[in-house]
């Protein structure tokens, strides 16, 4: 079997340094990208601010605390969009074979050598030195035999670097990383997982797949293969996004009705920033419910018209909500899911030849 040759681009601190680009007085200043009122998310923070601990989907007024001189910037997503259909005509000089997972980042499979540059590495350097000429911004980039890896080596050696994992190396790099790095781990499959000793890919690799699926059940077979650096996968060009969606695990089951629609807000916040890096608009909302037994109950509205504002998205959740028959004996899980999507992202196709990483 021919290897892929896979790149994962990734635009750095992309919305926060856009901003950066266009206002000079912002340059070297800690920036956040989103709503700096009390109840206010941010949506993405430049370097300058990460350095303070501030990151995306943190809380304005945590953000301030912890960066007192943060400065607050509303989004223009218009503009974002115009820079990463930028970014993407200078992708599809080198292959059809792209699979965007937002504005700010991609996988291409680059086997097909379009412009004889010789290597997958050569191909990544020239892109991001493209990038850096005809939209004064930087972008990170992994190389590697498969998406799970390239992924990964893309947030090695942020901002503006480039990480080469090659399959020889490919099995020894994923047993080094912390388990949040993996795919799918969140916070509550890593607490599960560190509970159970599993800190590292070396440790997740030590186990057996029977005891993976007693343990994680459908994701067991992911997490066997990945742990190993094996990834099947192929870039997947014009894959139509299908739904946008977010949601939280609660460490205190919500009891009453008026707390699930407390927390619906930061689910919502989550909901907005994938709807507006996507750039979709749907015409169906639905509500998922986990109880404290594990019962799973979903309740959805379909309206006449796609939409994508906040206001109406929370107007059609909230209703939702009150249409639920009970919240005993606890809600473990809710989520919020936009589908029926009409979306406007580039995405593109080809065939898969052979060159070296």
């Amino acid at each position: 079997m021919t290897v892929r040759k896979i790149i994962h681009i990734d635009m750095d601190a992309f919305f926060a340094s856009v901003e950066q680009r266009d206002n000079p007085a912002l340059r070297g200043k800690p920036v956040a990208v989103g709503g700096g009122s009390a109840r206010g998310v941010v949506a993405a923070a430049s370097y300058e601010a990460r350095a303070f601990g501030v990151r995306s989907a943190m809380a304005s007024v945590t953000a301030r605390r912890k960066c007192p001189d943060l400065v607050f910037v509303p989004p223009r997503f218009d503009v974002y969009r115009a820079v990463s259909r930028q970014v993407h005509e200078i992708f599809a000089g080198y292959t059809d074979l792209i699979e965007p997972l937002s504005l700010d980042e991609a996988y291409l499979d680059v086997t097909d050598d379009r412009q004889g540059l010789g290597s997958a590495t050569a191909i990544a350097e020239e892109i991001r030195r493209r990038i850096k000429a005809e939209t004064a911004l930087t972008a990170s980039a992994g190389v590697s035999y498969n998406k799970f890896i390239a992924k990964l080596a893309s947030d090695q050696n942020k901002p503006d670097g480039i990480c080469v994992i090659t399959p020889a190396r490919g099995a020894g790099f994923v047993a080094s990383l912390p388990i949040g790095r993996f795919r799918g781990v969140g916070p509550v499959t890593r607490r599960k997982m560190e509970n159970l000793g599993i800190r590292t890919g070396a440790d997740l690799r030590a186990l057996s797949l029977a005891f993976l699926a007693e343990n994680f059940g459908s994701s067991a077979e992911y997490f066997h293969l990945a742990a190993q650096g094996i990834d099947n996968r192929p870039v997947t060009p014009d894959r139509p996004l299908k739904s946008v969606g977010a949601e939280t695990t609660f460490e205190t089951d919500l009891m009453t009705r008026a707390s699930v629609h407390e927390a619906l807000g930061p689910i919502l916040d989550g909901l907005m920033r994938r709807i507006e890096r996507a750039g979709a608009r749907g015409r169906t909302v639905v509500l998922k419910v986990r109880y404290a037994d594990f019962r799973l109950i979903t309740r959805s509205r379909t309206l006449s018209t796609a939409f994508g504002e906040r206001d109406s998205i929370a107007h059609v959740a909230a209703g939702l909500v009150d249409s639920l028959e009970k919240v005993e004996p606890g809600i473990r899980l809710l989520g919020l899911t936009v589908t029926n999507l009409v979306t406007n992202e580039p995405r593109m196709l080809a065939e898969q030849q052979a060159l070296p990483l």
